[in-house]
């Protein structure tokens, strides 16, 4: 299959519904290493607490690692996730990581890999009864204000674009200013209207240009392209939208005053996802009674609840971690930050249990 590791606790209840404990257990370049397989260890550490206390659930409880959810090699998200709730398409088989191999070539080339078997590794959405997923933040909120644990409450659109500003290239020492056609002046332009847009209309968006290349640069050429990529991100789809649409037009009018052609590729948009309300609060109850501030973050990150959200009420509780660093080999957490998140996610479980038998 795609890689996902899956162990379940299954329940004597007749007719019992399976709820998923998980996270993903792939990283990025260069990474740290609790961005993800934290989670997981955490869901053992639960289905491990289930057995030595002897209880009796009313549902099956399965704990699944993840395979690729940063999506680096293949440049596509939630592979793991997708498969389990059944969105795999079957056109993703023939992308290609940076060597030329396609992802088809890299499930058969796995121990036991086999692309047939992909369907036949669904949880069916009639099964399911929820999901719960502990994560570190990735931020720096918990970490500000002293409180370790917190509830997800949504979970942000994404919109990436990728611009391609087309001018002319010429010699830096003879082609007067306001004669020049300088494609990188026209995208430092855009970036810092893109920062100046994301802080004018309101919290919750976020705009980013992580990346830039200029093709043929010299320090005495005049650049005649620059490409660059545009990150946008907020929980409500009606500011994603605006942002987008105010963004293109304010590209497309930099492109116009300044003499350039403008490439605008939208090459991924994924929808703002709301966790479920139910879960949120028992997830709510759970941490006051545990003692902490019941604090509610949005994440702007995206995680495996957003696909298994489609079929399943899902939910996930952020762990603060050291100054908000991940995607960082400095990324850290407190071992007490860890122990109180477990306290509070085992009696979130025993509270979902307790809503079954209702």
């Amino acid at each position: 299959g795609i890689g996902n590791l899956r162990g379940r606790l299954a329940s004597a209840r007749p007719g019992a519904k399976t709820f998923v404990l998980a996270s993903h257990i792939d990283t990025v370049v260069n990474a740290g290493k609790y961005d993800g397989p934290l989670g997981v260890l955490m869901a053992l550490d639960l289905a491990e607490h289930v057995i030595q206390q002897g209880l009796t659930l009313p549902f099956h409880l399965e704990v699944v690692a993840f395979s690729d959810e940063e999506g680096v090699r293949f440049h596509t998200t939630y592979l793991g996730s997708k498969v389990l709730t059944g969105a795999f398409d079957q056109a993703t088989l023939h992308k290609t990581d940076a060597q030329g191999i396609t992802l088809a070539q890299a499930i058969a080339d796995m121990a036991g890999g086999d692309i047939t078997a992909l369907a036949a590794a669904a949880l069916p959405a009639e099964e399911w009864l929820g999901y719960f997923e502990l994560h570190i933040e990735q931020g720096p909120v918990l970490w500000e204000n002293r409180v370790p644990i917190a509830l997800v409450t949504a979970l942000a659109g994404q919109q990436r674009v990728e611009l391609a500003w087309q001018g002319m290239a010429g010699h830096a020492g003879t082609v007067p200013m306001a004669l020049r056609l300088d494609a990188l002046a026209a995208a430092a332009e855009f970036v810092l209207a893109a920062e100046a847009f994301a802080l004018a209309h309101g919290q919750g968006l976020v705009a980013t240009v992580g990346q830039l290349r200029i093709p043929n640069s010299a320090s005495n050429v005049i650049p005649g392209q620059a490409i660059h990529s545009l990150d946008l991100r907020s929980p409500d789809a009606a500011q994603l939208a605006t942002a987008y649409e105010a963004l293109h037009a304010q590209a497309a009018t930099i492109a116009e005053r300044r003499g350039l052609a403008l490439d605008w590729q939208l090459v991924q948009y994924t929808a703002p996802v709301q966790c479920d309300a139910t879960l949120n609060a028992l997830l709510a109850q759970a941490i006051a009674a545990s003692g902490h501030e019941v604090v509610r973050l949005v994440s702007g990150a995206g995680h495996d609840a957003v696909p298994v959200s489609a079929v399943a009420p899902a939910t996930m509780a952020f762990i603060r971690c050291y100054k908000g660093i991940s995607h960082n080999p400095l990324e850290n957490v407190e071992a007490a930050d860890v122990a109180a998140a477990l306290a509070v996610a085992e009696r979130f479980l025993q509270q979902v249990a307790a809503q079954q038998d209702v």
